[in-house]
């Protein structure tokens, strides 16, 4: 164990030494207003299990209020067509949870940029924790997607967060200095305007855990400052930084009353229209 905590604070220390050229950016004394509006996310993940079930639920969220909020849904791969279809007449964005860095050739069982494009995918994720941890996905190849989908006119939505033992050892805000700085290499200030982060910590995803306000608001301030000092304060101004981790419409309220969280990147609850329909649907007026 003590190895463990040796091997993630050196790396964790690192983080300070990836810095990208900012052309005078500085850190941010004071929380920065802007006017970024609201982004809900439904990741949907390895659900639901029929096409019929997948139409259905893709209607049912193409007929919410979108007033002051973009909303969006990321299904499987396979009801893609299914549920653009559902969606095409609303304003509810489709995106996709993968994407392989190859436009086309010998890769079985990928899916190309270019079939996304095809399925007018807007957003798509790029280091999900379930990618990172069950698939082995590392920063240098989660930065190679996130440039593919630049590269092809869409958005990632860029998942970065800690585990519970870095959590533990308080070494979430270098974890996420470190994935930043890994993830965002090469990409510019002018495309961090179509780049969506999400601050997931590991420990909360899917577990019924949900990091209280205060400590959510806390990293994506950190996040915010981040991004003054790599990019400058436009980009930190208004890139928009999510909250996912086991998100209800009991926990919604409090957290999107903090100032530098934009939105959410919902699970589970994604997937029962009533209870995203609540979470699109927030209560601006509770404070945290």
């Amino acid at each position: 164990m003590f190895s463990k905590f040796v091997a993630l604070a050196f790396l964790a220390g690192l983080a300070a030494g990836f810095q990208r050229p900012a052309g005078g950016a500085r850190r941010m004394g004071v929380h920065m207003m802007a006017e970024r509006v609201p982004f809900m996310a439904g990741n949907w993940k390895m659900n639901p299990t029929s096409s019929a079930d997948a139409e259905a639920l893709g209607k049912a969220v193409a007929g919410f209020s979108t007033d002051g909020v973009e909303v969006a849904i990321i299904p499987p791969f396979c009801y893609l067509p299914i549920v653009g279809a559902a969606a095409k007449n609303s304003n509810v964005k489709v995106g996709a949870q993968n994407v392989f860095v190859e436009e086309k050739g010998a890769y079985t069982g990928a899916t190309s940029p270019l079939m996304l494009m095809d399925m007018d995918c807007e957003y798509v994720l790029c280091g999900h924790s379930e990618r990172r941890v069950v698939f082995h996905e590392e920063e240098d190849y989660i930065n190679k997607k996130v440039r593919t989908v630049l590269d092809h006119n869409m958005k990632p939505i860029l998942c970065i967060g800690e585990s519970q033992f870095e959590y533990e050892k308080k070494l979430n805000k270098q974890v996420c200095a470190m994935q930043l700085a890994k993830d965002l290499d090469g990409v510019t200030a002018e495309e961090m305007k179509n780049v969506v982060i999400a601050y997931e910590p590991v420990w909360a995803i899917g577990t019924g855990l949900v990091a209280t306000p205060e400590i959510a608001q806390d990293v994506h301030s950190f996040i915010r400052s981040w991004l003054v000092e790599n990019f400058n304060e436009k980009v930190a101004a208004e890139t928009r930084i999510q909250y996912g981790g086991s998100v209800t419409p009991e926990s919604v309220d409090e957290l999107m009353a903090c100032p530098d969280i934009d939105g959410c990147l919902v699970g589970g609850a994604s997937l029962i229209p009533e209870k995203f329909e609540r979470i699109v649907g927030f209560r601006k007026a509770v404070a945290a």
